[in-house]
């Protein structure tokens, strides 16, 4: 049999060599076409699509920077600087925390404390060492030890800003000593030094600046939709009016817009914007006003504690102040001419980051202590045992008390309640009972009698308990009323003047008449031991009494101009409640008439001013004391300027407070051409004598005023 074509193995080889050489082909074909088809791309790349292909390899994009603008500058009312910016040369320190040798940071703190004192300017502030260690802020001291977690890691910190030219000149010259430092030009905000070379014009009021980058910064300015557009790097207002006026003073950023390739390399030159420099503001604060302000409440206190005063019977109870504020606001325009507190600091300490050293000092009073909670520099420890700047209203409120009382017709202005010095109250069994200052017992007294004398007896008895009668007795209709009627005056509610912070002082007869008994509540809120103000509500409530009901929202600004002097707005005044349909014109004859009790300085005046003092009587820690409190408006005849004093722990508001107002009424006349004096008639006083005492080698001036005697100065 022959075998099969597929057994011969020949013809086998010969069928898979067919079959190798057919696929080698297949191959071989289809690399030639992949090729073929990558030349033709390449080629249609080449010399198809080159030049579009070009031009999208050179096309642009922009690489946008913000430029900050320049902050607009403050002035007060007759255009002199209170807050500027100027350009200034500073020294910044670039390390890692992680790269500097210890020792030899040290040794470059040493040689630079050196160079600063013997270059520096003469009245720049001396650092020490250790202050310019800490600036470095690499987490260790001047003695190496650990002070905290360093912050700014690869950031360049301020160590001395303002720098001399021959400082600049030194550290140039010697850069190789100096390595880790550079010199750069910044602007930096500026604060009106006072007479005293040592603080600043209206510190709390005009506020201060701060970096941006801190997370307090973005807290208060979360809700601000101009602050997507800060820069990290830059200051912003942190309280008064640099922070109230933020967005006005701050201007708008400007622009560097720079060409870049796909590789965000610059290709070209930057397109600039400039940036819109901040409005100027000017203030209705009288800078002349303000100073003599500020010095009155400081050479009063200063007073208070020379032997002379702590030996006198009465003014001794002012022994242990150590702060004071006084706000004065025009009846008719609402503008607030001066708002003092006392104790102050340079604001300019802010510049480049306050010392922890510097804020320990003045932590306790960079509060503006005449709109919130503000204390001298007391210790933790010492803090419980003295009262901060909000205070009971005391007496000052008892004008008040009255015009309720005949508005509601408890009484008449005639009628006469005899004032035996006490009065007693409660149930049976249970009576409580309040006094006169010194348990004094005036006898007949009628309406504008008891303001005079200033009857705790009479606002209870005549005022107090037939209001709690009135509205119902254990009932919230009584302390909702009685609230309704301080609101009008300013009292209870924020004065509208928009500073940050401000507190709208506290009802406490609310919260005391659950606590104790409405009538109780009601007797000590007749006389003003139940609501708490400020003092700048107590020269809005004041204001409103001049106006007769006309409560006017407090002014800080008359006007906002550009940067180069164009007028953007005019602040007008704003009447915030009329009231004055609501008591009647006899009514006011009345309460007027009798804001006529003592005031040290007062009656020395060329003009009528109405006036009330108060002693403000309040619990702390250890006991009670008591707080000089005065409110005043002048002249009498046609009101022009109402004036607030609070001084706490400052004793009788006759011997604490009214000197200070006094000294403010005239600071007011004399820097508006004698406008009191003219509004008032002149009073006559005859002839004026100037006289000194003098005792243990130190002198204390007495302006004689006719028959009367206005003690002033300091021993």
């Amino acid at each position: 049999m022959k075998s099969s074509i597929t057994d011969d193995p020949k013809k086998n080889e010969i069928t898979q060599k067919r079959h190798f050489s057919f696929r080698i082909n297949i191959f071989f074909f289809v690399t030639f076409l992949l090729f073929s088809v990558l030349i033709v791309r390449l080629a249609i790349l080449q010399f198809v699509q080159a030049k579009d292909l070009k031009a999208a390899e050179n096309t642009n994009t922009n690489q946008t920077n913000k430029i900050a603008p320049i902050r607009g500058n403050i002035y007060d009312s007759t255009k002199s600087p209170l807050a500027y910016t100027i350009p200034v040369q500073s020294l910044f320190f670039r390390i890692e925390p992680s790269q500097s040798d210890k020792s030899e940071v040290i040794g470059l703190a040493n040689k630079l404390k050196d160079v600063f004192d013997k270059y520096g300017k003469k009245d720049a502030k001396k650092l020490t060492a250790a202050e310019i260690v800490l600036a470095m802020d690499l987490g260790y001291d001047i003695n190496q030890n650990k002070v905290k977690d360093p912050f700014y890691n690869g950031v360049p910190r301020k160590i001395k800003t303002d720098l001399s030219k021959e400082e600049i000149a030194f550290l140039l010259e010697h850069r190789d000593e100096f390595r880790w430092l550079e010199v750069t030009e910044e602007s930096i905000r500026t604060y009106e030094m006072d007479d005293d070379n040592t603080t600043t014009i209206a510190p709390q009021l005009i506020g201060y600046l701060r970096a941006y980058s801190t997370e307090k910064a973005k807290e208060i300015y979360t809700d601000n939709p101009n602050s997507k557009e800060y820069l990290e790097t830059e200051n912003v207002g942190f309280d008064g009016i640099e922070r109230m006026y933020q967005d006005e003073l701050r201007g708008k950023n400007g622009y560097k817009v720079y060409p870049v390739n796909a590789s965000m390399k610059i290709i070209g030159k930057a397109a600039v914007t400039k940036p819109t420099k901040g409005n100027n503001l000017y203030l209705s604060i009288n800078k002349d006003i303000q100073k003599a302000t500020e010095k009155a409440i400081k050479d009063q206190i200063d007073f208070l504690h020379t032997p002379y005063a702590r030996n006198d019977a009465f003014i001794s109870y002012g022994k242990n102040a150590e702060a004071g504020y006084a706000v004065a606001m025009e009846v008719d325009t609402g503008r607030v001419v001066t708002m003092a507190n006392f104790p102050d600091y340079n604001s300019n300490d802010w510049t480049g980051g306050m010392s922890q050293a510097t804020l320990d000092k003045v932590g306790n009073f960079i509060y503006n202590g005449s709109i919130r909670t503000a204390y001298p520099n007391y210790t933790e420890k010492e803090l419980p045992k003295h009262p901060s700047s909000i205070v009971f209203m005391g007496s000052t409120i008892k004008p008040l008390s009255v015009l309720i009382g005949l508005t509601e017709k408890l009484f008449s202005a005639n009628d006469t309640y005899y004032d035996s010095g006490t009065f007693s109250f409660g149930k049976t069994g249970s009576t409580s009972s309040i006094s006169n200052s010194g348990k004094v017992a005036y006898g007949p007294l009628k309406a504008a009698g008891a303001i005079e004398h200033s009857s705790n007896t009479y606002m209870s008895a005549m005022i107090g308990i037939p209001f709690y009668s009135k509205y119902g007795g254990e009932n919230p209709a009584v302390t909702k009323k009685w609230a309704e009627y301080l609101a009008k005056f300013g009292i209870g509610v924020k004065t509208g003047s928009g500073l940050p912070g401000e507190y709208a002082g506290s009802n406490d007869f609310i919260k005391n008449a659950t606590k104790d008994s409405y009538q109780s509540a009601m007797v000590y809120a007749s006389w003003g031991q139940n609501e708490k103000t400020t003092t700048l509500q107590l020269a809005q409530f004041a204001a409103t009494l001049a106006s007769k009901g006309k409560r006017m929202k407090p002014l800080f600004v008359d006007e906002i101009r550009s940067f180069e002097g164009d007028l953007v707005k005019k602040i007008e005044p704003e009447v915030l409640d009329d009231s004055t349909s609501l008591f009647a014109k006899a009514d006011w004859n009345t309460i007027i008439h009798g804001m006529k009790s003592g005031a040290e300085g007062i009656d020395e005046l060329p003009y009528n001013v109405a006036r009330k003092t108060g002693t403000s009587t309040q619990a702390v820690s250890g006991g009670t004391i008591d707080n000089a409190v005065f409110i005043a408006f002048a002249p009498v005849e046609n009101p022009k300027l109402a004036v607030a004093v609070v001084v706490p722990e400052g004793g009788y508001g006759r011997y604490g407070a009214s000197p200070i107002a006094a000294k403010l009424f005239q600071a007011y006349d004399a820097a508006n051409d004698g406008i009191l004096t003219k509004l008032g008639g002149g009073k006559n006083h005859g002839n004026r004598t100037l006289a000194y005492v003098c005792k243990k080698g130190a002198c204390r001036g007495k302006l004689l005023f006719g028959e009367n005697l206005y003690v002033f100065g300091k021993y």
